[in-house]
């Protein structure tokens, strides 16, 4: 696994993938600390719920990240070589998925800067609640990222799969909206309990929901064993 995670991390930075991805990111977060500091409130927070931050960290980043994971392999003719070789299929995967998300919470490095520069203003850090904020990007992110390298596994195309993924994600992040629109009361329950931003915004909170956690970790795993079994069926079409 570490040599396929060694790989696939060195690929996103032998091209500008990897460097346009963390710019972003960091002009994200640093546009949002920056309104932040302005009005002088030592609430993290708000670098990791604002509106820009949530739309390109949660619904563009994972699938650009993810588009090129499983597709490129394909389009290449390489993922013959992959599947077929000594290391087992679960390695393979979750080898791309960690690097994936290794670069993903890169993009967050520089939120523990903007604690270090409010503590040195005299004001008192709730690291709880940064700690909490930190855990939910990375458990949302891990169950984004699987879901986009299922979605690479199933097709040639990086278009493809990046718009798949994108559409995927928005329509998880809009669960809470769906819901306020339906009257049927159970249906609702089912909505509100599969909405990803719900249950990313107590980790906000720095409430630690162990079932919220549960539920992104299960999510992530579903998905990684159907890319699993996308790998495996091809191994033997």
């Amino acid at each position: 696994m570490s040599a396929i995670f060694k790989r696939e991390f060195k690929s996103y930075f032998t091209t500008p993938i990897g460097y346009i991805v963390l710019a972003v990111m960091m002009i994200v977060h640093g546009w949002a600390f920056a309104d932040v500091y302005e009005a002088g409130s030592p609430d993290i927070s708000y670098v990791f719920t604002s509106f820009l931050s949530t739309l390109i960290v949660f619904i563009l980043i994972p699938p650009i990240l993810t588009m090129r994971s499983m597709s490129e392999d394909r389009r290449q003719k390489v993922d013959q070589v992959l599947i077929t070789s000594p290391v087992s299929l679960y390695s393979i995967v979750l080898g791309k998925f960690f690097a994936i998300l290794a670069i993903f919470m890169m993009g967050y490095s520089m939120t523990l800067v903007f604690q270090i520069i409010i503590a040195f203003q005299g004001v008192t850090v709730n690291w709880l609640i940064y700690i909490g904020n930190v855990l939910g990007v990375a458990l949302i992110g891990s169950a984004l990222i699987a879901l986009g390298i299922f979605i690479s596994s199933l097709t040639e195309s990086q278009l493809v799969s990046v718009v798949v993924s994108v559409a995927v994600a928005s329509l998880l992040s809009m669960m809470d909206s769906f819901a306020s629109t339906i009257n049927v009361r159970w249906v609702t329950k089912v909505v509100e309990w599969i909405s990803f931003t719900g249950r990313y915004y107590t980790f906000c909170e720095g409430i630690l929901d162990y079932s919220n956690a549960v539920f992104f970790l299960g999510f992530a795993a579903i998905f990684i064993f159907l890319t699993v079994r996308v790998l495996d069926k091809r191994r033997y079409s």
